[in-house]
């Protein structure tokens, strides 16, 4: 099904999609026409506050700042969503591009854009012209691949989170099926080493439950470190919104304006599902059983081009197919599978942009009718004192008597989505009076507490992921608690308690106590069980018992497997009961040796060998024993921890090193002045020579927000530079 062509035809088929020649006189003139209409102050963490005339000249400094700071990032965002990262990174990528392309068409998504609202279009024009200018004014820039953006290439990746539904289609059945190969699995999919969970905290808090009254909001995003841009977006048409904003895109995905909040984690929902196509091949072409009669197969030509290792482009055409469904992207015993996900990239982007512009929990749920989530929980708080969670907005409806987790059979009508739940049938918690809402990745009926919606209300697609430890830590720091400050808040969200343990260090106890005497793991395992048993289960940059629990851990997570951690079974009441007492223990005997043999003594502080380093920009992290890190005293969220630091060994380390957890915090506090701190993993910048490439690190690691400067006069005593877009200086007197 794929053929390999001259670069020469690939570049005449896709000549529309890059243009390398130099910006046009008029459209210079535009941009330092807008630029003159934007005011970009940095402040002492090298933050942008970008200030513009209107929501389009906001967007236009704001995508522009991203770029000053991490244009890399960007253009590796975009030829991701683009399904271009071949063109980059060789022929190994062509299978994630063909992935991307199986709903990603530049031709259709030109259309959208034409077809888009006019107030969306100049936004998307805007962000267009501020990456274009930002390139025109730093020739120095040498990009990959995208040398010039167009606006309806914002319409490609129009919701922020750490990883889209269409990365739930496996790479190495796409590339069986329409390559005729195998395909090494990545390694971090194929290692059941513990590993950070892409998800994230959220807590809200009703003025009921805190010191002064105010509505609170914990923003806790757990993702790969330097996913997102920290930054200020206000215009002279009412907006004023503050956070985090995935690299390139212009709206703020995660944080707050002055009336409202919002953070999203990943939901446990069921809305991306298989169906298995029963295919016949005739005469007149390929075709799939429905019912009662058959149906013919959409064809889609694609051609895809990769880089040569001289530099040169190649390219290989696929032609893919199609069901009502969704894209055909495997086979599996004889049934072609067709994936069904949400794509309405108008929508999704609308959605995006304007819940930033919400001012109560009103305006933010007319927003959600456009029902273009498919993948965020949200927690919600506003000036009012409300607080929410809210399902994701994007549910197909469906038949409950089918399993839709697995593939379900394609030719039964039955099995067909029917719409969508409207948003007030979805298990949603308003106002509850528990006084708090919070999510961790898990389901929805422990949201808030007695006042969670209840499963048996509710299909059971509405949730896949059910419990986790971290829900279990939140409850025990929200259920009864009515005094919370926002500094109680933090260090509710830093408190280093680590549930998982308290379940699976006494069945250890249990296993060595149960050793005859005479056994010589007796001997040698004493010391560490007695550390172990004595352990309050909370880390600490100095505790041996951290060090030795999660070693050990980590070890019995490898003997579960990671079939136990893809089947959604709690993973550490599987090790507690599952593993054997003998295993149990020679993992620890493994866990003290390993220790002995990479430090000279099992006796090792957490935040010795737990670090954190910054090293360079690069998307693939690396890390080194001999150059400078830091201690984090944090665990990662496998165990329960809300802070969350998700670390492993390198070929060349004996440390752990993190890359991934906690990669922005921040509380907010919603009283008659808003009062927000913040931190971000490292630091603003991408530029190992900017003084803000790592500034963030020692707050980081020891969970000290810093304020953040959300009005000018909070600003003033804190501005680092001003000026506009093209690096023209403007007063450094305060706007």
């Amino acid at each position: 099904m794929s053929t390999v062509r001259s670069a020469r035809a690939l570049l005449a088929a896709t000549a529309f999609l890059v243009t390398a020649a130099a910006p046009a006189p008029s459209d210079q003139a535009h941009w330092q026409e807008q630029a003159a209409r934007v005011t970009i102050t940095r402040d002492t963490w090298g933050i942008a506050h970008v200030v513009g005339q209107s929501d389009a000249d906001a967007v236009f400094g704001a995508t522009y700042a991203q770029a000053e700071d991490d244009f890399s990032r960007i253009e590796a965002n975009y030829l991701t969503a683009l399904g271009r990262t071949a063109e980059a990174e060789g022929e190994g990528a062509i299978w994630a591009d063909l992935r991307q392309r199986l709903y990603v068409d530049p031709v259709d998504l030109q259309a959208q854009y034409r077809a888009s609202p006019d107030w969306l279009q100049r936004l998307m024009t805007a962000w267009a012209d501020g990456l274009n200018y930002y390139l025109a004014t730093h020739p120095q820039v040498h990009p990959k691949v995208l040398t010039h953006f167009e606006p309806w290439m914002a319409l490609s990746f129009t919701e922020g989170s750490i990883g889209g539904d269409i990365e739930r289609i496996s790479l190495a059945e796409l590339a069986a099926f329409y390559g005729g190969q195998k395909i090494a699995v990545a390694a971090e999919d194929a290692d059941p080493v513990p590993r950070e969970p892409r998800g994230s905290n959220g807590i809200a808090i009703a003025p009921k439950n805190t010191v002064d009254g105010h509505a609170l909001l914990l923003i806790n995003p757990h993702t790969s470190f330097y996913f997102r841009s920290e930054l200020q977006m206000t215009s002279g048409e009412g907006l004023n919104a503050y956070g985090a904003s995935t690299w390139g895109q212009f709206f703020i995905y995660q944080g707050f304006n002055e009336q409202a909040g919002w953070m999203h984690t990943s939901s446990g929902v069921d809305n991306v599902d298989e169906f298995a196509e029963q295919t016949a091949l005739t005469r007149y072409g390929r075709f799939y059983v429905y019912g009662k009669d058959v149906r013919p197969y959409r064809t889609n030509p694609i051609t895809l081009a990769y880089r040569l290792p001289d530099g040169t482009l190649a390219s290989r055409s696929f032609t893919t197919y199609a069901s009502h469904h969704g894209p055909i992207v495997a086979e599996r015993g004889g049934k072609w599978i067709a994936e069904a996900l949400m794509w309405k990239p108008v929508a999704a982007l609308e959605q995006s942009w304007l819940r930033t512009k919400a001012h109560d929990l009103a305006s933010y749920r007319k927003v959600a009718e456009r029902q273009a989530n498919s993948s965020n929980d949200t927690l919600f708080a506003d000036a009012k004192g409300e607080i929410a969670y809210l399902h994701p907005q994007f549910v197909p409806v469906r038949d409950d008597r089918f399993d839709y987790t697995k593939a379900v059979d394609g030719a039964d009508p039955a099995t067909d989505w029917k719409g969508l739940h409207t948003v007030a049938s979805l298990p949603n918690v308003i106002n509850p009076g528990t006084g708090w809402v919070r999510n961790t990745n898990d389901w929805p009926w422990s949201a808030a507490g007695p006042d969670s919606p209840k499963a048996k209300d509710y299909p059971r697609y509405m949730d896949q992921f059910g419990p986790n430890q971290r829900g279990v830590h939140a409850d025990l720091l929200l259920t009864g608690h009515r005094d919370f400050t926002p500094q109680r808040l933090i260090a509710a969200a830093y408190d280093s308690y680590l549930p998982a343990f308290a379940q699976l260090i006494p069945p250890l106890v249990k296993a060595y106590d149960a050793l005859p005497s005479t056994d010589p793991r007796r001997a040698k395992l004493a010391e560490p069980i007695a550390t172990l048993k004595a352990w309050d289960y909370r880390w600490s940059a100095d505790s041996v018992a951290t060090t030795l629990g999660v070693l050990w851990g980590g070890r019995m997570w490898r003997d579960v497997g990671s079939f136990i951690q893809s089947e959604q079974i709690n993973v550490p009441a599987a090790i507690a009961t599952q593993v054997s007492a003998d295993r149990k223990l020679a993992a620890l005997g493994e866990a003290v040796d390993q220790l002995q043999r990479d430090f000279g003594d099992w006796r090792v502080g957490w935040g010795k060998i737990n670090r954190f380093q910054r090293l360079d920009d690069a998307v693939a992290p690396h890390f080194d024993d001999a150059k400078p890190s830091i201690p984090v005293p944090f665990a990662s969220a496998q165990w329960g921890s809300l802070a969350s630091f998700g670390t492993k060994p390198y070929p060349n380390t004996r440390k752990l090193y993190g890359s991934s957890g906690n990669s922005f915090v921040a509380v907010v506090e919603f009283g008659p002045k808003l009062r927000a701190w913040a931190v971000t993993a490292g630091g603003e910048s991408g530029d190992p020579a900017s003084p803000h490439f790592n500034d963030q690190a020692a707050r980081y690691a020891a969970g000290a927000l810093r304020p953040v400067y959300f009005y000018p006069a909070d600003l003033a005593n804190h501005i680092e530079q001003r000026y506009h877009p093209g690096n023209i200086p403007v007063s450094t007197r305060p706007q």
